[in-house]
C-alpha cells in the first residue's frame, strides 16, 4: 500500500489514524472472540472504511485458518486411515482367534461405527475443499473473462426456472388440474389443506455439482444501514478500499429500486410493484405446468410473463455481480443493458457473497429475512448508524390498522366467500368465517359496525390503551387460534389473492378481459360502490385521482389486517394495543405497540457469530445494553464496547453550555417558561450576539416545530427576526421533504457568496427543528455550520400514551440502577439522544471547526453532561453569564481567522 500503509497489518488506502488503527483492531477481536460489539465512531473518522478494512481482513484471515485447519484435519485423518489399513486385518483375525465372539463384538461394533464417522469427516472436508477451490476458480475465471463451460451446462426446462423464482418470492403453488374457468381464476382462491398438513414447496431439482455449490452459505458479512443513500455511501467505500477488487459484494434492495421491467415499475407504489412481480412468475409457472400436464383441449386466455427473469440469464447477472462491486444504480443500469433482472439476481447470490447489503428492515424483520434467503447462523452481522436501533426494531413489528380498512377487508372477503363458496374446501371456508369473525370483533371494539358505511358512523371519540389479552376479550375473538389463523394467512397467502380479486373484479387489474369483466362487474356493483364511498370526495374525477393516489395503502387493507393479528401473537406482557377513537369510524384505529424489541433481536444475536452495532453518536448507551442486549438474553461477557475521539484537535472545538442570556435572564426552556417573552425575547438576543461575530453559517435546532412557529411569529412582530436577517439570510427547515435539497443548495450558494463578496450580511442563519428533516443524515461541514445553537432541551411528550406504557413497562422489567427510575432514565435519554444527532451535523473532517451553544441550564447537570459523546463533553464549558461565553467565542473565531491567514 502506499503511504505508509504496510506498517499496519490492515490493508488500508492511506496510512491510517491512530483511532483508525484502535478501531480496527477492536472490531478483529471482537469478530475473533464472538462479541456483541458496541462501536461509536464520530463523523468524520472514517468509521465506513475502518469497519470495511477491519471487518474484511478478519473475513481473509477466518478464511485462511479455516482452510489450514481442514488441511491438516484432512492430512491427520488419512494418515490414520493408512496405519488403520495396515494392521487391520491382523487384529481382527487376532480378535477372531482369540475368545468368544460374543465378548468381542461389541469392539467390532464400536471399531466400525468410529472408521464409518471419520471417513465420514474425511469425506466432508474433501468435498467442502473441492467445492471451494471450484467456487474460486470460477469467479476467477469470470473475472479473466474465460469462456464458462459450466454455465453452458445448464439445460434447465422453464418450469424450474420458475420454480426457482418461486421459491426465492416464497409463494405456495398448487399443481392440480383446472378447468377452463379455474384457469382465469386459479390465481385467487385460496388454497390450504389444513393446520397440521404442510404446504409442498417447489422442489428444486439438482442439476450438476456447480449448483450445489451456490446453495452452499459461505461466511459473510451482512452489512446493513437505515437508508439505501447510506448504503450506496457504503458500497463506494467498498469500491474505493484495498478490497475492491477481490471482495464479493452484493446490494440487495427492494424490487422498487431494483426492477427493469417498465411495465411493472410504472405502476409506482411498492405494493402495487411487488404483487405484479409475483404475478408474473407465477403466470409462467402455470403457462408452463399447464403446457407439461394437461392435455391440448382448448386455447386458453394467454397471461403475461416477465421477459427479464430467464434461468440462465439470471445466473449469468449472478456471477456478474460476485465478481464486480456494484452498487443499486449500477445494478439497475447492468440489468437493463443485459435484459436481465436484478432483484432476483442479486438474491441468486446471496450464498457465495462475502459481504451483503441490506436495508435495517429486510435483516431485522424475521420473515422478511427468511423470504429474501438470509441465514443468519454462524455469519457477522454490521449494523450501521444504530444510534435509533430500538426505535426501528419497534416499529417494525408494531401495527396499526384503521376503521375504513377494517369495513374494507371484511367486504373484500365477504365478496370473495360469496363467490368462490362452492370451490372453498371446507377447512378454507371455516378460517374465512374466522377471519370475518374477528374483523367484525376489531371493528366492534371502535364503536362501530361493518354493515354500515364508516365514514359515516359517529363514533365517541377517545384514547384506551389495553394488555393484549384485555383487548381480545374486548373484541369477543379470545376463542380463537390466532396462531392458526396466522399459518392459514401464511400459507393460503389471502391477502395477496384479494389483491388480484379485487383488482380483476373492479376493472382495474392488468389481466383482466372485456367479456368477464363486465360480467364480473355486474356482480360485484354493490362492492365497487361501497368502495368509492370510502374515498369521500364531491367529484367524479377527485374520486377517481383519490383511488389511484390512495391505491399503494389500500390496495389489500387485508395486509394490513394481517400485520396487525400477527402482532397479536406476540406475548401479552410484550406489547399493548392502543384504541384511538375519532368522531367517525373510518377516522378510528387500532394500533399494536411493540414494548420488548428485546424479543425479536434476540433470534439475531444468538444465531450470528458476532454482531457489530456502529454508529456516529451511540450515547447514552445504558439504556441501549439494559432494553436490547441484555434482556435478549447476552451476558456482560459477551458485550464489547468501543469508543474514540475525533479526529479533529480539541482546539477546534468550542462546546458551551449557556445558562444565562445577554439581560441576565436565566435559560431554562420549560414548558412552563418557554413562552413567556421574556424567554423568547432573549434567545433572539443570544442568537442577535453569535450572528455578530460567527461567519459562515448558524444552525439553530427548536425543540418543536410548534415551538419554532411560536418564537418566530414572535420575533417577527418584536423586529427581532428583521434584525437578525441584516446580520445573516434566514432560512427555514422546509415541510415537505422533496423541498429539503432545494433549501440546502440556497443555504450553501448565500455562504459562499457572502464569503467571496463580503457586504453587510456574513453568512446565513438556518432554522431547524430536532428529528425533523435536517436533525440527521445532513452534512453541515465547514462554513456551512460554524457554530450549532440548541435551544432547550427536546423532551419526548410525556402525556403521550405510547411513552407512557413504555414508561411502565421499563419500570416494572427492567432493573433500578442506583435507584434511578428505568422509565425517567428513557425520556432523558430518548432527549440526549436527539440532541447528540443534531449538534453531530458540524465537524466533518479532521480540519474542520465549528462552536457549540447549549441554551439551557438543565445542560450543565452531571448526569446529563455525561450523555453527550466523550469528544465533546471533554471540550465542554459551562458558563453562567454571558459575557464570559461570548468572550470565549469571539475569541475562538477569531484565532481562527488569524490562522487562516497565515
Amino acid at each position: 500500500m502506499e503511504n505508509g500503509a504496510p506498517a499496519s497489518r490492515f490493508p488500508f488506502p492511506f496510512k491510517p489514524y491512530t483511532i483508525q488503527e484502535r478501531f480496527m483492531e477492536s472490531l478483529y477481536a471482537a469478530l475473533e472472540q464472538g462479541k456483541v460489539g458496541i462501536f461509536e465512531s464520530p463523523t468524520g473518522t472514517g468509521k465506513s472504511l475502518s469497519l470495511i478494512c477491519g471487518a474484511l481482513t478478519w473475513l481473509r484471515d477466518h478464511e485462511e485458518k479455516k482452510k489450514e485447519e481442514a488441511a491438516r484435519l484432512l492430512q491427520e485423518k488419512e494418515v490414520e486411515r493408512k496405519g488403520d489399513g495396515d494392521g487391520g486385518e491382523k487384529d481382527c483375525n487376532g480378535d477372531k482367534s482369540g475368545g468368544s465372539g460374543a465378548a468381542t463384538e461389541p469392539d467390532w461394533v464400536s471399531d466400525f461405527v468410529q472408521k464409518r464417522a471419520e471417513r465420514e469427516i474425511v469425506n466432508k472436508l474433501k468435498d467442502e475443499e473441492i467445492k471451494r477451490k471450484r467456487r474460486e476458480e470460477r469467479l476467477e475465471m469470470i473475472r479473466h473473462n474465460a469462456q464458462l463451460k459450466y454455465a453452458m451446462k445448464r439445460k434447465t426446462n422453464e418450469d424450474n426456472e420458475a420454480e426457482k423464482l418461486l421459491q426465492l418470492s416464497k409463494q405456495e403453488l398448487s399443481s392440480e388440474e383446472k378447468s377452463h374457468e379455474e384457469e382465469e381464476e386459479g390465481l385467487i382462491v385460496a388454497d390450504y389443506e389444513s393446520d397440521d398438513e404442510a404446504t409442498p414447496k417447489p422442489r428444486i431439482c439438482d442439476e450438476d455439482d456447480d449448483d450445489d455449490l451456490e446453495e452452499e452459505h459461505v461466511t459473510k458479512i451482512y452489512y446493513c444501514s437505515r437508508t439505501h443513500s447510506q448504503l450506496a455511501q457504503f458500497v463506494h467505500e467498498v469500491q474505493k478500499s484495498p478490497y475492491g477488487s477481490t471482495v464479493s459484494l452484493v446490494n440487495l434492495g427492494s424490487r422498487q429500486n431494483l426492477c427493469v421491467n417498465p411495465d411493472v415499475t410504472r405502476l409506482g407504489s411498492v405494493q402495487l410493484i411487488n404483487d405484479r412481480c409475483m404475478e408474473l412468475q407465477k403466470n409462467k409457472h402455470d403457462k408452463q405446468s399447464k403446457t407439461d400436464l394437461e392435455p391440448k383441449r382448448r386455447r386458453s386466455i394467454a397471461k403475461a410473463t416477465c421477459p427479464f427473469t430467464g434461468y440462465e440469464k439470471m445466473m449469468a447477472m449472478r456471477d456478474e455481480v460476485l465478481v464486480k462491486v456494484r452498487d443499486i444504480e449500477q445494478l439497475v443500469q447492468h440489468g437493463r443493458g443485459t435484459h436481465t433482472c436484478p432483484y432476483y439476481s442479486t438474491r441468486l447470490a446471496i450464498p457465495a457473497a462475502q459481504v451483503v447489503v441490506l436495508p435495517y428492515q429486510t435483516l431485522l424483520h424475521a420473515a422478511t429475512r427468511k423470504a429474501s434467503g438470509i441465514k443468519l447462523k454462524d455469519q457477522i452481522v454490521v449494523i450501521d448508524e444504530a444510534h435509533n436501533l430500538t426505535d426501528t426494531i419497534t416499529a417494525l413489528h408494531s401495527a396499526e390498522v384503521n376503521g375504513a380498512q377494517l369495513c374494507r377487508a371484511h367486504s373484500q372477503l365477504s365478496q370473495y366467500c360469496e363467490r368462490y363458496r362452492s370451490r372453498l374446501k371446507a377447512k378454507n371456508l371455516m378460517y374465512i368465517k374466522q377471519i370475518l369473525f374477528v374483523l367484525e370483533g376489531l371493528v366492534r371494539t371502535l364503536g362501530g359496525k361493518v354493515s354500515l358505511n364508516p365514514v359515516t358512523q359517529s363514533t365517541q371519540p377517545g384514547t384506551e390503551l389495553l394488555t393484549i389479552n384485555d383487548f381480545l376479550f374486548r373484541a369477543q375473538i379470545d376463542n380463537i387460534n390466532l396462531f392458526k389463523v396466522q399459518k392459514y394467512f401464511e400459507k393460503s397467502m389471502i391477502s395477496r389473492k384479494l389483491c388480484g380479486f379485487v383488482e380483476k373484479y373492479e376493472g382495474n387489474g392488468v389481466n383482466t378481459h372485456s367479456n368477464s369483466v363486465n360480467k364480473e362487474n355486474r356482480n360485484t356493483e354493490g362492492l365497487g360502490r361501497f368502495l368509492q364511498s370510502l374515498q369521500n370526495k364531491p367529484a367524479a374525477a377527485a374520486e377517481q385521482q383519490a383511488a389511484v393516489d390512495d391505491r399503494p395503502s389500500m390496495s389489500s387493507p387485508m395486509m394490513l389486517v394481517e400485520s396487525f393479528l400477527f402482532a397479536l401473537t406476540n406475548s401479552n406482557k410484550d406489547g399493548r394495543v392502543v384504541m384511538d377513537k375519532q368522531a367517525y369510524l373510518s377516522q378510528s384505529s387500532l394500533k399494536f405497540l411493540m414494548l420488548n424489541a428485546a424479543v425479536h433481536f434476540a433470534q439475531v444475536v444468538q444465531e450470528c457469530r458476532a454482531v457489530i452495532i456502529a454508529g456516529g453518536t451511540m450515547q447514552p448507551v445504558a439504556d441501549f445494553k439494559e432494553q436490547l442486549l441484555l434482556s435478549a438474553g447476552l451476558s456482560e461477557e459477551r458485550i464489547a464496547e468501543f469508543s474514540c475521539g475525533h479526529v479533529i484537535p480539541p482546539e477546534n472545538i468550542l462546546p458551551i453550555v449557556l445558562c444565562a442570556g445577554p439581560s441576565g435572564q436565566g435559560l431554562e426552556f420549560t414548558f412552563q417558561t418557554r413562552d413567556t417573552p421574556q424567554m423568547m425575547e432573549e434567545t433572539g438576543r443570544v442568537l442577535s450576539n453569535l450572528c455578530n461575530v460567527v461567519p459562515g453559517g448558524v444552525v439553530c435546532f427548536f425543540p418543536s416545530y410548534e415551538y419554532e412557529k411560536r418564537i418566530l411569529g414572535h420575533w417577527e412582530k418584536t423586529g427581532i427576526l428583521q434584525r437578525l436577517a441584516a446580520k445573516k439570510k434566514v432560512f427555514q427547515e422546509p415541510k415537505k421533504a422533496s423541498q429539503v435539497e432545494q433549501v440546502l443548495s440556497e443555504y450553501s450558494k448565500c455562504i459562499q457568496r457572502c464569503s467571496n463578496t463580503g457586504g453587510g450580511q456574513t453568512g446565513a442563519l438556518l432554522f431547524s427543528v430536532v428529528g425533523g428533516k435536517m436533525s440527521e443524515g445532513i452534512n453541515f461541514s465547514d462554513d456551512l455550520g460554524r457554530c450549532i445553537v440548541m435551544v432547550g432541551m427536546p423532551y419526548p411528550n410525556i402525556k403521550s400514551p405510547e411513552l407512557q406504557e413504555k414508561m411502565a413497562y421499563l419500570d416494572k422489567n427492567m432493573p433500578h440502577i442506583d435507584g434511578r427510575s428505568p422509565g425517567k432514565a428513557l425520556i432523558e435519554n430518548l432527549c440526549m439522544k436527539a440532541v447528540n444527532q443534531s449538534i453531530g451535523r458540524a465537524i466533518r473532517h479532521r480540519g474542520d471547526y465549528a462552536c457549540i451553544v447549549l441554551c439551557d441550564r438543565r445542560y450543565s447537570r452531571s448526569g446529563t453532561l455525561q450523555k453527550l459523546p466523550q469528544w465533546i463533553r471533554s471540550s465542554t464549558h459551562t458558563h453562567s453569564s454571558f459575557g464570559p461565553a461570548f468572550a470565549s467565542i469571539r475569541k475562538f473565531f477569531l484565532e481562527k481567522r488569524q490562522t487562516q491567514q497565515l
